[in-house]
């Protein structure tokens, strides 16, 4: 092909012309608000610019000049970068000078597109390059999804796309996209609700909408709303809302831009006033008119974060087709009214909330009662929210749906992510008329992020998070507590109704106790719980104040305090909250002086109420008194297991009974500083199997290497609790059965003798076998599922897996973690028949890269698969 014609053109009268006509277009905006005409104009005049631009450098007409990303797409707000590809032929100028001019000429076009004050993001590739690229980058491989030509050689860009098609595994595209999506939610604390929220990258926000056009277009359902109507992904309900949620949050960053004049998608505080007059929001009685728009983004932001889960999952049941129902049973009361499907929670009978209404609440419990369902199908939650309009006061007054709001108030497990759940799909707000009126009512402070109905359920949730063994790193004396508080879902509706009456003037805190003084009497909580909650409630800040803002020096403040709290139970019911909720404001609020100022207060004041040690200790002090006695009938001194003990935390104590704190006390308590493994097994203390402990220096393959041996061994590992203690030694016990039940006894000097040696001598790990599965797990296959999140503290990962048990399957996920040079510090094993939920508490450089941490996914995810 021959080289284009040269057209030289005037920079400056460039420059002067494209800043007219932007200010043109932007001013038509700000006058019509129609956002879609603006984006469409704006990609068209730089359209004309890059092609102006290219004709006058004689750039070789083998090239191609590709539009991608947004760009692609065919949306340019105000100030977004334009996003391009030089697509290069294979074969390229073989003289060196002609390979440096034509790269002169890519850069100049480059530096002229930024001189005319434009940001240029660029690349240069051959197609080679563009499918090598997108195999190893999912990044790469959205931008050329939407890949549009803007000038130049059209066969060069029409071989691209084909190739690009053809490479294209939409499964594979969809698996990525979605732990995606998953990490930039956690890093938005999973929530739409953010008082300064991103209206791109925030949940519920443009990128979600785009990741399903995203799926649905690499798997051939569609680039628009309507050809996803037209496939039956989305109703046409569905489908207007859709259309009608996108055009708010395009509106919302259009005048971001503008107001800002620059790149800007958070809605931060500077200019929410601004925002609210663009959009004509007027103030109320109790509301400002930022507060107006807020509430008019997070309702717009809920509804989109509601139709991304159903769409998703409907395209991922189109992807991944599941012939039939799961036919394993229900647990609960309502069983009989649902199924299980792919491992979500589905109705028998699409009009059951049209005949028994009761089943809408009933919904949120049979989910929670069922540990392996991960949430509700596509079709239930379209049924939830058309039925979310008979709740009304005479729902309300059924003793019916006031005993199952109260049976899911008492869950053992699960009660955050039903409420959640509640609220996402407008139910929980249906339900108690207080929540509805917060619901995206914003704090005005410096140190709340969330709105006032995220926050109580983030309150709600931290509160859950004391209970639980795995999360004892977190804040260990709050563990301590509620080991043994007793009815600690009195806690759960203190904190359900905290908050719940912020903005509606004066005292939240008086109004809200009038409020959870009516809910106790309408559910029939009885008369002493009902104080201990209406205390909580009017005294929920005071704790805070106390340690914060006043002299703990002064007896008369402690005394003050503690006449204030009554007694022990109520001092240590609200100090949990306390904590719960100040974790509960921001991410950034708590830290480690407030939190001594608390704990020194509690303890203060516990003394000034002269009770006994706190009830929360009781089992923790107790385990340790049976484990002191089992060691004297061994002949062991009254102090011969200080030094041990000392070198563990709250969490080795909640994970252990009395019975293994013993064990591994005998035979621990004079290694503490052992330079070879310690290793010893003996015979499970109740059931068959054997119990095996390793003590040893702590290294970053050492979990992965007693699971090699286990594995090597052909047995397998039913529950593992790993521990580190504070002098560095890994101190970890299996349970482990055999095919030959038997043997155990013959085994245990076995195991001892050779794991202790296998842990000397590997410098290596075996690569994985391919573990074989039970009858039962291959005709009820689990799917699969891996979760990656931070911790509270931002430090550590949890690394969720759920899948089908087979044998090597620990020492496959331990390898993995090993393969990155991951660091465990905790897990959780376990098996329930023939499912595992495995939780592991790791860390690494490794999980520091959002690309590295998709790979750690996919690579796991592809171990746990059939």
């Amino acid at each position: 092909m021959s080289d284009q014609t040269a057209h030289p053109i005037n920079l400056t009268e460039l420059r002067s012309q494209l800043k007219a006509s932007r200010e043109a277009l932007f001013a038509q905006f700000e006058k019509n608000g129609n956002c879609g005409l603006l984006l469409h104009k704006h990609r068209l005049l730089v359209d004309e610019l890059l092609k102006k631009l290219w004709h006058s450098l004689t750039i070789p007409s083998s090239l191609a000049l590709v539009a991608v990303g947004g760009f692609g797409r065919g949306e340019l707000y105000p100030y977004s970068d334009v996003d391009v590809l030089f697509l290069l032929p294979k074969n390229l100028p073989n003289q060196p000078e002609k390979f440096a001019e034509l790269q002169g000429k890519i850069e100049t076009l480059v530096g002229m597109f930024w001189d005319l004050g434009l940001d240029l993001g660029h690349s240069v590739r051959t197609i080679e390059q563009c499918l090598e690229e997108s195999g190893a980058d999912i990044t790469v491989q959205t931008s050329l999804l939407e890949a549009r030509l803007i000038t130049g050689n059209h066969r060069l860009f029409s071989l691209l796309t084909r190739l690009y098609d053809n490479a294209m595994d939409s499964k594979a595209f969809f698996r990525a996209k979605v732990m995606e999506m998953r990490q930039r939610h956690s890093k938005y604390e999973d929530t739409p609700y953010s008082l300064e929220p991103n209206c791109k990258e925030s949940p519920g926000g443009l990128r979600d909408l785009q990741l399903i056009l995203w799926v649905a277009k690499a798997a051939g359902f569609g680039n628009s709303w309507n050809e996803l109507c037209k496939r039956r992904l989305i109703t046409q309900f569905e489908s207007k809302q859709l259309q009608r949620n996108e055009g708010i949050l395009k509106k919302i960053r259009c005048h971001l831009h503008l107001i800002c004049k620059r790149r800007e998608d958070r809605l931060v505080f500077d200019v929410q006033q601004t925002l609210a007059e663009r959009f004509h929001c007027e103030a109320q009685a109790s509301k400002r008119a930022s507060e107006v728009l807020m509430q008019r983004y997070y309702w717009s932001a809920k509804a989109v974060t509601q139709l991304n889960t159903i769409l998703l999952q409907n395209i991922e049941a189109r992807l991944f087709p599941v012939s039939k129902a799961n036919s394993n049973p229900l647990e609960g009361a309502f069983a009989s009214y649902f199924r299980e499907r792919n491992g979500l929670l589905d109705l028998v009978d699409g009009d059951c909330y049209d005949k028994n209404s009761s089943l809408i609440l009933a919904t949120f419990l049979t989910l929670a009662q069922n540990k392996q369902l991960s949430g509700l199908t596509a079709n239930t939650m379209r049924r939830l929210w058309h039925a979310r309009d008979h709740i009304d006061e005479a729902f309300r007054k059924n003793p019916v749906n006031r005993a199952l709001f109260m049976d899911i108030i008492h869950l053992p497990f699960g009660v955050t992510h039903a409420l959640r759940n509640m609220n996402r799909l407008s139910i929980l707000g249906r339900y108690l008329p207080s929540f509805r009126r917060i619901v995206g009512q914003m704090q005005h402070d410096l140190f709340h992020v969330y709105t006032v109905d995220q926050h109580i359920l983030m309150v709600l949730r931290n509160i859950r998070r004391f209970m639980f063994p795995e999360y004892a790193h977190e804040y260990p004396f709050c563990s301590q507590l509620i080991a043994n508080f007793e009815r600690p879902w009195v806690l759960y509706v203190a904190a359900l109704f905290h908050d719940i009456a912020k903005g509606r003037g004066g005292d939240h805190s008086e109004l809200g106790e009038r409020d959870v003084r009516r809910f106790c009497r309408e559910h029939e909580i009885d008369k002493e719980d009902t104080e201990l909650i209406c205390f909580l409630v009017k005294q929920h800040l005071q704790m805070s104040q106390v340690a914060q803002k006043q002299d703990m020096s002064n007896p008369e403040v402690i005394a003050n305090f503690a006449r204030m709290v009554k007694n022990e139970r109520y001092l240590t019911a609200l100090y949990l909250l306390t904590v719960a909720d100040v974790r509960g404001t921001s991410p950034k609020v708590w830290n480690a002086w407030k939190g001594r100022l608390l704990e020194e207060l509690y303890r203060m004041t516990k003394r000034a109420l002269g009770g006994e040690p706190p009830s929360a200790t009781a089992e923790l002090e107790q385990r340790k008194r049976d484990a002191i006695k089992s060691l004297r009938l061994y002949g062991f001194s009254e102090f011969s297991h200080e030094a041990f003990w000392k070198t563990l935390d709250v969490a080795y104590f909640l994970r252990h009974d009395a019975n293994d704190i013993a064990w591994q006390t005998r035979h621990l308590h004079d290694q503490l500083t052992a330079t070879e493994p310690v290793v010893s097994a003996r015979l499970a203390p109740s059931g068959e199997g054997m119990q095996v402990m390793v003590y040893a220096k702590d290294r970053p393959e050492l979990f992965a290497l007693i699971c090699a041996y286990f594995d090597s061994k052909n047995m397998s590992i039913l529950d593992a609790k790993i521990h580190t203690t504070n002098t560095q030694y890994a101190l970890d016990s299996f349970m482990v059965i055999d095919d030959d039940m038997s043997n155990y006894r013959a085994l245990i000097e076995v195991i001892e003798y050779e794991l202790n040696h296998w842990l000397l001598e590997r410098t290596t790990l075996p690569v994985p076998r391919k573990g074989r599965m039970s009858r039962q797990s291959k005709h009820f296959p689990i799917k699969p599922r891996v979760d990656l999140r931070p911790d509270e503290r931002g430090q550590h990962y949890f690394l969720s897996i759920t899948a089908n048990d087979r044998t090597g399957l620990l020492y496959t996920i331990a390898y993995i973690i090993a393969e990155y040079k991951l660091n465990l510090h905790t897990a959780k094993i376990m098996t329930l028949g023939e499912r595992v939920e495995d939780v592991f508490l790791i860390d690494g450089p490794a999980l520091n890269n959002n690309k590295t941490q998709i790979q750690f996914e996919t690579r796991m995810l592809e171990a746990m698969a059939v």
